[in-house]
């Protein structure tokens, strides 16, 4: 028997709590690391998405104000040329002042500018800078930039890019320009006429800082369009113009500036929007979604190796936990076994408190079964003639041998937790049992009896009934004889229980009234019929076949002894329905003076 427990012993099951300590561990905290790196790579991803689109918001304002401080130039030319030249002058009679003067503005702003010119209400040429010869029948009033002059006079129109078809190169260059128009009044021969001052500005320089805010060469681009969409600047312009390309300008011209998310021909991108003053120009930055994670291989490789080293320490550190825990256990189960096996070693102790506490738990729970064993030896050679010795010491050997091999065999079976509560629960019940040869003990003594008596019976019974325990803590501090309650709880077990197939129930309850304590034990099984009832207390000599041996009526002869013939028990029962038995006793405190003078057989003072 003693090498089958140590080959027992030598099986890896018991370590299976170092590596159920281990994996659990690994597991949580490797989770919280997946959890903790699946966060930080969202909020690290959205804190660089937020940081290109700021950077971006940034560039395309540099670019904004620029491209306002251009405009802002060429609407001050227009003014100059109307107010200074146009209105100070007449056409007729001072046209050389006039030319003069539109020169002296070209020549100021020659590196913005490609002409200067001003044309009657019916299209025909007024004055122009530099001086060339216009082309023949070049259609004024047909012109676009003439129109919407010509359709609201007070108003300034910024045109979209064309290439400058009014005068005669003697280079044969043409040029792209933006027209700025607006309706002036000219003044000839004394008459005021109305007429449109054309300023075409070069579009050269809006391309050249287009095309310095358009070098990522990530795919992030910028463009320029009108209020109604036209394209004003695009990095494909050539393509859209020949259709092989498309731009969602037209969205974007009715957006408000601010950042808008999109999705074009299958393209999920990001939109910003900025409008240049005066103009009603959008300039748009587009941004598609591949951009933000272009760059981020390198983040994703480095929180790869981070996540792999902090795994691999966390693997480290979790097998060093769980071998700091699981050591002490598992040589405390060593001796545990040894111990079952007949052997006779010490208690391992050590470890963290708790397993230390359980050492020496146990080690003193197996010392009191040792030292109970031979005090029950004793006393039942010793008292078998006392009867009320007998009931307040005697213990059923055939309960004590049955829990004691419940607990080998939940040893054997590796049940460890529920071996020790066990022999807890066994060594409450013998400590109470003994209470230093006292018979009067308090109630609350008397519960936790009770308590480990039927802690112990359920693990027995396998939970085949349930127990509760509804107690009024006034009557704790009360005195009581010690045991009137297992026997009671015993009868309940083996008679009402039988047969009930797990839906068994005891109900243990104690009350206070009118000076007197009442203590109910319940439960829901077979019951008695009313004659068996009233044999139960009438008949000293009946017996139950299974139990303590003390039987209900000796309990209730030991009340009377100590506290008087108008105390002791009641019983009630109906076949089918189930039994009480109820224990009155009187209500008095607990304390030395009075536990000696009960145990004298005086009633405070007076003969019982």
């Amino acid at each position: 028997m003693r090498n089958k427990l140590f080959r027992y012993l030598k099986k890896p099951e018991l370590s299976g709590i170092q590596s159920t300590i281990m994996v659990v561990f690994s597991v949580v905290s490797l989770s919280m690391l997946l959890i903790l790196g699946v966060v930080m790579y969202i909020r690290f991803s959205a804190s660089a998405r937020q940081e290109i689109i700021s950077s971006t918001q940034k560039l395309m304002e540099q670019a904004g104000e620029y491209l306002e401080d251009y405009l802002v130039s060429m609407r001050r030319v227009s003014d100059s040329i109307y107010y200074n030249v146009i209105k100070q002058n007449d056409f007729a009679d001072q046209n050389k002042d006039v030319q003069q003067g539109m020169n002296l503005l070209y020549e100021a702003n020659r590196d913005n500018l490609r002409s200067i010119a001003v044309y009657n209400e019916y299209g025909s040429l007024m004055a122009a800078e530099p001086v060339v010869s216009q082309k023949e029948d070049p259609d004024i009033t047909k012109q676009g930039w003439y129109e919407h002059a010509m359709e609201e006079v007070e108003n300034m129109h910024f045109s979209t890019p064309h290439i400058q078809n009014l005068f005669d190169d003697a280079s044969f260059r043409y040029y792209w320009v933006i027209s700025l128009s607006r309706v002036v009044e000219y003044t000839d021969k004394g008459t005021p006429q109305s007429g449109v001052l054309l300023v075409d500005m070069d579009y050269s320089g809006i391309a050249r800082m287009m095309k310095k805010i358009n070098t990522s060469g990530n795919g992030q681009y910028f463009y320029l369009c009108d209020s109604n969409g036209q394209i004003i600047y695009h990095t494909r312009q050539i393509q859209i113009n020949n259709g092989i390309a498309s731009e969602n300008s037209g969205q974007a011209a009715r957006y408000k500036d601010g950042v808008y998310d999109e999705y074009f021909e299958g393209e999920h991108r990001k939109v910003i929007v900025n409008t240049i003053s005066y103009t009603g120009w959008k300039l748009v930055g587009v941004i598609p979604y591949p951009v933000f994670t272009y760059g981020m291989f390198n983040i994703r490789y480095f929180f790869g190796i981070f996540m792999l080293l902090m795994a691999m320490m966390l693997v480290y550190v979790n097998r060093m936990v769980s071998v700091s825990i699981s050591r002490p256990i598992l040589k405390l189960n060593a001796s545990v076994m040894e111990y079952e096996a007949g052997e006779t070693p010490e208690i391992y102790i050590g470890g963290s408190q708790e397993i230390r506490h359980l050492g020496y738990s146990i080690q003193t729970s197996y010392e009191q079964i040792d030292k109970l064993m031979k005090e029950i030896v004793r006393e039942q050679n010793e008292r078998r003639k006392s009867e009320l010795d007998a009931l307040q010491s005697q213990i059923n050997p055939h309960f004590l041998y049955n829990a004691l091999d419940s607990i080998i065999w939940m040893v054997e079976d590796g049940r460890n937790d529920d071996a020790a509560f066990m022999i807890s629960e066994l060594a409450k019940l013998f400590r109470i049992s003994l209470s230093k040869g006292r018979t009067i003990i308090t109630v609350k003594d008397e519960l936790r009896h009770a308590n480990s008596y039927m802690n112990i019976q359920k693990i027995r019974y396998k939970n085949a009934f349930s127990v509760f325990f509804d107690i009024d803590p006034a009557i704790e501090a009360c005195c009581t004889v010690k045991l009137i309650l297992q026997p009671i709880l015993e009868n309940a077990i083996n008679y009402g229980m039988s047969g009930m197939e797990g839906c068994g129930e005891v109900r243990v309850v104690g009350r206070q009234e009118n000076g007197e304590i009442l203590l109910s034990v319940l439960d829901n099984g077979m019951g008695m019929a009313e004659e068996e009832v009233s044999l139960i207390l009438a008949d000293s000599n009946r017996k139950p076949s299974h139990g303590s041996g003390v039987g209900i009526i000796n309990v209730c002869k030991r009340i009377q002894i100590l506290f008087g013939k108008e105390y002791g028990l009641t019983i009630k029962s109906e076949p089918d329905e189930g039994t009480e038995v109820s224990i009155r006793i009187p209500a008095i405190p607990y304390t030395e003076e009075n536990r000696k003078i009960l145990e004298k057989g005086h009633m405070f003072g007076k003969e019982v």
